[in-house]
């Protein structure tokens, strides 16, 4: 049985881009004041997502450490941790983490930028204190390098 919308018309479902769907999640709870339960993000969400699907998508963002959770009575309310910006670092991250040859893949990465936005990383670099870096990495030896070093 085809779904369909309000006017008996079947529905076309776009296929949503990777990691799409957990923005738009993040940016839901990121729109309360307030701790808030699954069913409350699904409603803000728009399309017809399962419950069900609501509740991977924030497991999966408690897994990255982008959402908290607490019990509340016989279920959960969820409160963002990150922002859209703090996700996509924590991916990047990740990706990081399951390279061998981390250097490789930081020079990869720092001559494939442009020269705005080298600046901006040579920036931050030079504003943030080697300790925050270096915690923010979460262990040691990953912490601030020289940004004239390439």
């Amino acid at each position: 049985m085809a779904h369909r919308d309000r006017e008996d018309r079947p529905r076309r479902y776009r296929r949503r881009g990777q990691g799409e769907l957990e923005v738009q999640v993040l940016a839901a709870l990121r729109g309360s004041e307030v701790p808030v339960t699954a069913t409350w993000v699904r409603e803000r969400l728009d399309g017809d997502l399962a419950y069900t699907t609501v509740v991977t998508i924030l497991t999966r963002l408690l897994a990255k450490d982008a959402v908290a959770r607490e019990r509340r009575g016989r279920s959960f309310v969820w409160t963002p941790t990150a922002d859209v910006a703090g996700l996509a670092a924590l991916k990047m991250r990740r990706l990081l983490d399951g390279e061998h040859d981390r250097e490789a893949v930081l020079a990869s990465f720092v001559t494939a930028l442009s020269p705005d936005d080298e600046q901006v990383l040579r920036a931050l670099l030079e504003a943030a204190p080697a300790a925050e870096v270096t915690r923010a990495n979460g262990a040691a030896g990953r912490g601030r390098c020289d940004p004239g070093e390439r």
